[in-house]
């Protein structure tokens, strides 16, 4: 499992979502991945594009559209909204963010250049992020849906709770 967590200091020991981890490692390894796959695949990687994964990256937490371009806007983006949710739309579109729908926000993927059918669990408290795998073709879905004739093409699982980290803040 992979966290997206409320904040970070950038060091490796900082609690993280719900798992510490080396962040700059992390805001490094996503963003060369991104660049290698739209080298392979001949996609463009505008500085804008690059520069919202960025700091979906770096904020290790869901945003919003206009949280992004305020952040955009502070770098020298332009404050118009198309450019933002172009930007998250290639995003989107290419595996490398996805959108919380619960939130309205997005997060940087966990596994980009992997098919997969992600599962988020958000904590309704300081609204961290965590992206785990799901299987819906397995399970009780996945038995509903071939019984029906049905076939999953996408899915989308967000489970709504509390972190580890608001637990015990919560704890008596």
């Amino acid at each position: 499992m992979t966290s997206h967590g409320a904040h970070d200091t950038g060091k490796a020991s900082d609690a993280l979502g719900f798992e510490q981890h080396d962040h700059d490692a992390c805001v490094q390894k996503g963003m060369a991945a991104a660049q290698a796959r739209c080298a392979q695949e001949g996609l463009r990687f505008t500085s804008v594009r690059q520069k919202t994964l960025e700091i979906l990256l770096q904020e290790h937490r869901a945003l919003g559209a206009y949280e992004v371009l305020d952040r955009l806007r502070e770098d020298g983006f332009g404050s118009q909204p198309p450019v933002a949710y172009r930007a998250l739309e290639f995003l989107v579109a290419n595996g490398f963010v996805h959108k919380i729908e619960r939130l309205n926000a997005f997060v940087a993927c966990a596994n980009p250049g992997t098919s997969h059918s992600p599962a988020f669990m958000i904590c309704r408290e300081c609204e961290s992020v965590a992206e785990t795998q799901s299987m819906p073709a397995r399970g009780a879905l996945g038995d509903a849906a071939r019984d029906a004739g049905f076939v999953i093409e996408r899915t989308v699982v967000e489970a709504e709770g509390l972190c580890p980290t608001c637990v015990e803040k919560a704890a008596p």
